[in-house]
């Protein structure tokens, strides 16, 4: 272990958690924010296109994007969480072994993605949930998002085995960096090049690869592990550790990206105006769960660190401290976003039947949406100690379990109302269902504490 890490493993095992926690946070919140923003960007420049096809086509494409997501936050979350670990029991050589292979993995799942995505484009587009009208923008925008899925996915990997490792601050420079471009090239493409839907697309891929090689550039800086492919393990033993701690990220984006479809097939039901206005909730509110999400992941390798160090009372104090201040920051953000819905929803399309059906959802959301920090933070704290069950169920409880039946059932009995009530109805029973997990876990670590300090 070189010296930068040592000092590393020190800060991370005796700094005061809630100190320690708000410095990883920051640039953490700052990355989530920024990724969300990506699509957001796109749907606000799409969305001058004076179309609810082209803005519903970039809604469905959030979907795969979505995939792209899951699939980063599997193998990410996967090496991320054994490589902090092991970092805790000062097992360097084991930790860089698994950044490489974490990397290279995702490299080869993309190219999968991007090979298949090309041959079924149409069937990909009609699953997604375009509509005869969406399609042919679903199309052109899918067409050059599917080019970057191997980086783009490999970067989502990288970003979380820099913050696993402390390193947050590399990750956001990368990823706020690829943000500016972005948003300097999408009114170059779509309205000084006239490529339209397309256009968007292209300039998320050319900001996405800015994003994987400043992130790739920042494995080898501040006593981070450096990504060399020699260290690739392809070895079953190492495969597995990745799907332990990968698989509820995989089961939360995943269902995120099938709740999407069964969203925007619920949606079609009532027209292009219904797609385009729960797309821009879901943008909206993904925004503010980004930052909520930044915040968990700033006490991800706090959490690491400290259980693989046996310290389990600074995991706990973490815990309770980040569900504290989470809950709150939530509250305020949905009295703001209850107040301004029509005016957030008129920001991404100024159509009048957009902003009605928009407002009711986010408001609707807004409700419950306080909730959403003790749910989150039980996730993430199962999934980094491999509580493997526990996690997982944690992970597909909100999109999963109860979300899906939720856009499938209530349209049924309430019509529109149904598709906009349905997030809400879904936070409401994730967090009585996470209540009994996340307390087993909680009380198994007290024990452990306890055996520490008497043993």
């Amino acid at each position: 272990m070189s010296d930068k890490q040592q000092e590393k493993f020190i800060r991370m095992t005796t700094e005061p958690v809630s100190r320690l926690v708000c410095q990883l946070a920051v640039p953490t919140i700052i990355s989530m924010m920024v990724t969300a923003a990506y699509n957001m960007v796109d749907t606000f420049f799409v969305g001058q296109l004076h179309s609810n096809s082209a803005t519903g086509a970039v809604g469905v494409a959030f979907s795969l994007m979505a995939i792209f997501q899951a699939t980063g936050f599997f193998f990410g979350h996967g090496s991320g969480n054994f490589i902090s670990m092991e970092l805790g029991r000062q097992h360097t050589e084991n930790a860089s072994k698994m950044a490489a292979t974490g990397v290279v993995y995702a490299l080869l799942a993309g190219s999968v993605i991007l090979a298949l995505g090309q041959i079924f484009l149409t069937p990909l587009a009609r699953l997604l949930g375009s509509t005869e009208t969406i399609l042919p923008y679903a199309r052109d925008y899918l067409r050059f998002i599917l080019i970057g899925a191997p980086y783009m996915i490999a970067s989502f990997v990288l970003n979380n085995q820099l913050r696993f490792q402390g390193s947050a601050m590399h990750g956001m420079v990368g990823i706020v960096t690829g943000a500016v471009i972005n948003v300097g090239l999408d009114p170059l493409f779509i309205f000084v090049f006239k490529m339209g839907v397309a256009g968007a697309a292209l300039a998320t891929i050319i900001s996405q690869f800015v994003s994987f090689c400043l992130l790739l550039a920042g494995t080898h800086r501040s006593g981070n592990l450096p990504i060399r492919l020699r260290d690739t393990q392809f070895r079953w033993e190492y495969f597995t550790m990745i799907c332990k701690g990968g698989t509820p990220s995989l089961c939360r984006q995943g269902l995120m990206s099938l709740a999407t479809i069964c969203l925007n097939n619920a949606a079609g039901v009532y027209g292009d105006a219904a797609i385009a206005a729960m797309s821009v909730v879901q943008r909206a509110m993904m925004l503010a769960n980004s930052a909520l999400i930044g915040f968990g992941q700033g006490f991800q390798p706090v959490c690491g660190f400290n259980y693989g160090a046996g310290l389990y009372d600074r995991v706990l104090k973490a815990f309770w401290f980040c569900v504290r201040w989470a809950t709150v920051f939530l509250a305020a953000v949905s009295v703001v976003i209850f107040w301004q819905a029509p005016h957030i929803v008129a920001v991404f399309r100024d159509d009048p039947e957009v902003i009605a059906f928009g407002s009711v959802a986010m408001r609707a959301q807004c409700c419950t949406f306080f909730l959403c920090g003790f749910n989150m933070m039980s996730s993430m704290m199962t999934q980094t100690i491999n509580k493997v069950r526990q996690a997982s169920i944690l992970a597909v409880a909100r999109q999963g379990i109860f979300f899906i039946p939720a856009v499938l059932i209530l349209p049924r009995f309430l019509g529109p109302l149904g598709i906009q009530l349905s997030q809400s109805v879904s936070d409401v029973c994730a967090f009585i269902l996470t209540i009994p997990l996340a307390a087993g876990v909680l009380r198994e670590m007290r024990q452990k504490q306890k055996s520490a300090e008497n043993g």
